[in-house]
């Protein structure tokens, strides 16, 4: 199912040299479905930062400067989407936030997809994995340029400065974002109960069209899968990109193929890694590396094993 027309993205994130991490999550899903994706690695590491090792390289805000000046000379920087995930550093993000909003002078309907990646909670307590001098430049330069953001639950709560303890008050917060600019907001993992039960994880989306206050609203429940995987949140927010492309004003049907081919990403993933750890052993991070090869079909054409509820 290609786009109508050649549809180009920017993916600035993290690369690695083995595995699925940031644009190496990212790209192969949004090439699948159809998508031309331009990337600079943030970051050019051997593997992602869960193994016992890793060695690579860090680009700076210069660098990045001097690619995007190379795209520019030639007249190659015309995008209909940027992608931005994890990122360590104030004056790169700075960077991203001038780039964005020079492509949104040369394109206004480009979509600035945001994952603000910034922290997690564990066994309920939140900390950051970034330093703590990102929140403020997420908070007032990032979020008010975004079309799209996808913080966790975490993350919605550092950004607005609420804590989410009920569904009602994790709307709110998502009343908070809008506010701030995004006109899609998806909190992509929450604490809250599930209707369905413990064994199912709540993600929740919101859509505000174009600065009315009709919004629509769903729930989201999905089976948790018992196992730590990495890149997840990138791939979630490619895909996203991708379906809210293809169904630009029903944020229900975009969010049940995302979490769906997730799902389907998921299991092949761990039933695979059980598979190569052998009976009774905990798999590693090699092992927990997402299929993302193996998944093709159900990144291209998911079928829907989980269903949107709307609110």
């Amino acid at each position: 199912m290609e786009p109508e027309r050649e549809c180009r993205v920017l993916s600035i994130q993290s690369h690695v040299v083995r595995g699925y991490v940031g644009n190496k999550a990212a790209t192969f899903p949004l090439q699948v479905l159809g998508f031309e994706v331009d990337t600079v690695n943030s970051v050019q590491f051997s593997n992602h930062t869960g193994y016992a090792h890793w060695k690579g390289q860090v680009l700076n805000s210069d660098e990045l400067h001097e690619l995007y000046e190379g795209l520019k000379l030639n007249k190659v920087n015309r995008y209909d989407y940027v992608l931005t995930g994890y990122t360590r550093d104030t004056s790169f993000l700075a960077m991203v936030v001038d780039i964005v909003q020079e492509l949104k002078q040369q394109n206004s309907n480009l979509v600035y997809v945001c994952d603000p990646v910034m922290g997690d909670k564990w066994n309920g307590e939140g900390s950051m994995y970034v330093p703590k001098d990102l929140l403020p430049v997420y908070r007032d330069k990032v979020v008010p340029v975004a079309d799209i953001i996808t913080p966790n639950q975490f993350e919605a709560e550092l950004l607005t400065g609420r804590k989410i303890h009920t569904e009602k008050e994790a709307l709110e917060v998502m009343d908070m974002l809008h506010a701030m600019g995004p006109e899609t907001v998806v909190i992509t993992s929450s604490d809250l109960q599930a209707p369905l039960g413990n064994d199912y994880l709540i993600a929740l989306g919101s859509h505000r069209k174009n600065g009315t206050k009709m919004t629509q609203r769903i729930r989201v429940e999905s089976p948790k899968v018992d196992a730590v995987f990495v890149g997840t949140g990138d791939l979630f927010a490619a895909m996203l990109l991708a379906w809210t492309h293809k169904h630009p004003n029903n944020l229900k049907v975009a969010c049940e193929k995302t979490v769906s081919a997730m799902q389907h990403v998921l299991q092949r993933t761990i039933k695979s890694a059980k598979a190569q750890a052998g009976e009774g052993n905990k798999p590693n991070s090699a092992q927990l590396e997402l299929r993302m090869v193996q998944s093709k079909k159900d990144i291209e054409n998911p079928e829907i094993i989980v269903k949107a509820t709307v609110l």
